[in-house]
């Protein structure tokens, strides 16, 4: 099965460094001609300066080089995905397509693995998500993963060709639990930054944390999502990790507000966009989402951390 890469950001690279540190022939594309470039010449990706690409990771810059590939791996930003795939909706027809990106789609309000389906009607959506950064997917450390997919049959045989030494997937048919989890964490690191670089302490933290997830489980039940799949490495796990790590760009967007400095416009926080999304999901769906709408808030200046702080405490008693 051959196996492509469509995106050379950090994420998109280790992964192909993994597969094919494996023994699996692997094209990574990117469109930067300059990162390519460097790539090719080098054998060495700046966003992952310690690791050197494997002789049979092959880098290029044309997408026609990957389109012989049967399972195409989607490492775009969430927001760049339907764009991406619209402009090669033809060409990426009956391939199996990976979204590895964590997001919901501000236009449509779609996850990754629905924009897919409806932007590539006759391709195998799936979705490969979980608790992992870059740096240790690229340098062999272990790491479990969820594949989502619907179609059971096509999930085995993913779940067969992605698997290696380091690299452990679990699977799924939740193909809805398991975006939403990966979306929604990075919505919560960016508030548990805040909390953390406004110095409101670990306790407060630990609480976000619980009552983030507690949200997390109460959009997925209202959009279908099976609770279950929340409890795993999509939901949970993914949570935990980049709730606690300073590896965590949204983590480190979100300390970046709590300590009021400015963040490097340049970095992709995934999280920003999706909680802009899951404000509006929860107006429209009439589910109380506070957390989540208190960090959109936050992310577009629309408050402060005080008065953040303040809304969240101030409200009503309640059950756990």
């Amino acid at each position: 099965m051959k196996i492509a890469v469509a995106g050379g950001g950090a994420f998109g690279t280790a992964l192909g460094v993994a597969l094919a540190l494996d023994g699996k022939n692997v094209t990574l594309w990117a469109r930067d001609t300059a990162a390519v470039k460097t790539m090719q010449e080098t054998r060495k990706n700046p966003r992952l300066p310690s690791i050197t690409l494997p002789a049979n990771l092959t880098v290029t810059n044309a997408v026609g080089d990957m389109l012989d590939a049967d399972v195409i791996l989607l490492a775009t930003p969430a927001q760049m995905l339907r764009g991406f795939l619209e402009m090669h909706a033809s060409q990426l027809d009956h391939k199996s397509l990976v979204a590895c990106c964590k997001g919901i789609d501000l236009t449509t309000m779609a996850g990754p693995v629905d924009t897919i389906r409806k932007t590539v009607p006759n391709a195998v959506p799936a979705i490969l998500t979980g608790p992992s950064f870059a740096a240790d997917i690229a340098r062999g450390l272990p790491t479990a993963l969820t594949l989502a997919c619907a179609d059971e049959a096509q999930s085995i045989a993913l779940q067969s060709a992605l698997s290696t030494q380091t690299l452990r997937l679990y699977r799924t048919t939740d193909t809805v639990g398991a975006e939403l989890g990966g979306a929604l964490k990075n919505v919560m690191a960016i508030v548990c930054g805040v909390c953390m670089g406004a110095g409101l302490g670990e306790s407060a933290r630990a609480a976000l944390i619980t009552r983030g997830f507690a949200e997390m489980q109460r959009l997925a039940a209202h959009l279908g999502a099976d609770p279950d799949t929340l409890h795993g490495l999509s939901g949970f796990g993914d949570l935990v990790l980049t709730c606690t790590s300073d590896q965590s760009r949204n983590y480190r967007y979100g300390h970046a507000i709590g300590q009021g400095k400015p963040f490097d416009p340049a970095i992709t926080v995934e999280g920003a966009a999706t909680a802009q999304a899951v404000r509006q999901l929860a107006k429209s769906l009439d589910v109380d989402l506070p957390i989540c709408t208190i960090t959109a808030d936050l992310s577009q200046n629309k408050t402060d951390v005080a008065t953040a702080l303040k809304s969240l405490l101030s409200r009503p008693l309640k059950e756990e």
